[in-house]
């Protein structure tokens, strides 16, 4: 095993189509030079532009996966996609934390998948604020962002109450008026990530790609808005890779 690269983790689903999940988390990883780890948190049946069928794994697995890996590896980032609900995520959050306290987590936050199956829905306010306080950041786009506040319809409200717990990066894809302008919210500061180019084809699983490069960024020690920035812009060139909705992944 290489000694001369950081340690990255996906805990998220399995898409066999390989366009999101573990599978896109890993490619993504390799292409950062940064070695990835992988823990399923369900299986899925589903291509790039249908989903089938979803089972999800056993809460007690995927942590006795965490404590087995944290015990042989120094793992410098996390990335977790989709989780069934808040107290699974809150679970494993903990456990990381009580691990490796230093180790960063970046939370994609999935609530459905593109074809409209629903995978969490956030029951208790307060649980999400604790999941929070140890996340270091969240990559909702708009759909989602007013998913995480219930009671809330603004969205520029919902990022100034999420990101005195967290950084936020508000993706752009579904921007109303500013597509492809990612903004990170910080407890202090905005930063706006405009796009280098806004004529991409669009892709299954880009926002797991996303995560995954600033998760991979994270490990290799870059600071939270150079990691974001970074990412962007492979981003940006997975989706400008083909056509297809399935994209390819390179430097």
């Amino acid at each position: 095993m290489s000694t001369n690269r950081p340690f990255a983790l996906s805990i998220a689903g399995f898409d066999p189509s390989a366009g999101a999940g573990v599978l896109a988390d890993i490619k993504t990883f390799e292409q950062h030079q940064v070695y990835g780890f992988a823990i399923n948190t369900a299986n899925t049946i589903q291509t790039e532009n249908k989903f089938v069928d979803i089972q999800w794994t056993a809460l007690e697995f995927v942590l006795q996966s965490i404590e087995t890996l944290f015990e042989a590896y120094e793992i410098k980032a996390v990335k977790i996609g989709i989780v069934p609900s808040l107290n699974y995520l809150k679970s494993i959050v903990f456990l990381i934390k009580k691990l490796s306290p230093e180790t960063k987590i970046v939370w994609d936050t999935v609530l459905k998948s593109t074809t409209e199956f629903d995978f969490l829905t956030i029951e208790n306010q307060n649980d999400l604020v604790a999941i929070l306080n140890e996340i270091d950041l969240i990559t909702p786009n708009y759909n989602e962002i007013l998913k995480l506040d219930s009671k809330e319809k603004s969205v520029e409200i919902s990022i100034e109450k999420l990101s005195k717990n967290c950084a936020v990066l508000l993706k752009g894809g579904h921007h109303p008026t500013e597509v492809g302008t990612d903004y990170l919210h910080t407890q202090n500061q905005l930063f706006r990530l405009s796009p280098k180019n806004t004529k991409i084809h669009q892709k299954h699983g880009s926002g797991c790609v996303l995560s995954a490069a600033i998760t991979a960024n994270l490990a290799l020690e870059q600071n939270l808005l150079n990691a974001c920035k970074n990412a962007k812009s492979y981003t940006e060139n997975f989706l400008l890779s083909n056509p297809t909705q399935l994209g390819n992944h390179y430097v």
